[in-house]
């Protein structure tokens, strides 16, 4: 099961991954995700991935991972909270991540409202250094 919502006055796409996932459900997801994404125009965007009761994938759902990861950067993502509970799942997560592209701007989060604060403000030195 899994749930999509936005938050576009903020820029953020926030969603949940509950349990197994089979291929046809993931596929089903990541359309509906890229559909979101591409509401964005090009805009950058966040997204907070709430993947707490979500149990290990098999190797075509981790394939769609990646592909919507990886369009996921090409189409605005600036920057990706996960809140993770399991370590297979982190480690799982870890792999995609690298073979993506998006290490660069993912962090693992175990509390909701700390994963918020960072989408929204992102760290102390990367506000100040930017600007």
């Amino acid at each position: 099961m899994y749930q999509i919502q936005t938050d576009k006055p903020n820029g953020i796409i926030e969603f949940v991954i509950d349990g197994y996932i089979r291929v046809e459900e993931m596929q089903r997801f990541v359309k509906e995700l890229k559909q979101v994404m591409l509401g964005f125009g090009g805009r950058e965007f966040k997204v907070k991935a709430d993947l707490r009761t979500y149990k290990p994938a098999s190797p075509e759902v981790t394939e769609i991972v990646r592909e919507v990861q990886a369009f996921g950067l090409r189409s605005g993502m600036k920057r990706v909270a996960e809140l993770v509970e399991s370590q297979i799942v982190a480690l799982q997560m870890n792999r995609v991540a690298r073979e993506s592209g998006m290490e660069k701007i993912l962090r693992r989060f175990w509390e909701e409202a700390e994963a918020r604060r960072w989408l929204l403000h992102g760290d102390v030195e990367e506000t100040s250094s930017s600007r």
